[in-house]
């Protein structure tokens, strides 16, 4: 069962990759709101595989589709997943109402593991301006199986598996070692987002 944060809004922006997580959570809400999907295209072709994808799929299920594009050049001190994360929380932070994203809890131990290495460990926040993340207590096992009991298609990006990038180095490296040592830490993390909405 997909648990939600908070109150929304008849009408909403949901942040929309494709990937499993958007992809359960635009289907979950439609059913319920006025979902706008925001997709933000990186420049690249896995960017450019999932706005095709999407275009199609949203075209089927009446959901508007919005598209947002990188405005600027890289910074030298800027990695690149740096610079894709603040140009597209530029974007989302453009809108005058919420955005959601789809953070879920898989997410947020990711993270959580990701700044303790870099000396305080920290919950992904509920809201970052008008960026809120209602889906912190989640999953992402639920969404997975959101999107096969309701049949919505979703795609994968092939750059996850790639472990230069940190996040995917934590996800497949760090992650089942952590687990190792506590195979219960996604319960204690859930138990941090709780105290933290």
């Amino acid at each position: 069962m997909i648990q939600i944060q908070g109150k929304l809004d008849r009408n909403v922006y949901v942040a929309c990759s494709g990937g499993v997580d958007s992809m359960a959570v635009v289907d979950f809400l439609r059913r319920n709101h006025n979902v706008t999907a925001l997709f933000f295209d990186h420049g690249t072709q896995t960017s450019a595989d999932a706005l095709e994808f999407l275009k199609d799929y949203f075209d089927r299920t009446e959901v508007v589709l919005q598209i947002g594009h990188i405005t600027r050049e890289k910074n030298k001190n800027e990695s690149q997943e740096e610079y894709w994360r603040n140009e597209r929380y530029k974007y989302f932070h453009s809108m005058t109402d919420p955005v959601i994203t789809c953070h879920h809890l898989d997410d947020c131990v990711e993270t959580w593991i990701w700044s303790c290495l870099n000396g305080e460990g920290k919950i992904i926040p509920y809201q970052n301006l008008n960026v809120i993340r209602p889906f912190r207590l989640n999953r992402k096992s639920e969404f997975i199986n959101w999107c096969r009991n309701k049949n919505v298609p979703w795609i994968e990006d092939s750059s996850n598996e790639d472990t230069k990038y940190m996040r995917n180095f934590i996800r497949s490296e760090i992650m089942p070692k952590a687990l190792v040592v506590n195979p219960g830490l996604h319960k204690v993390i859930f138990k941090k987002v709780k105290e933290n909405d």
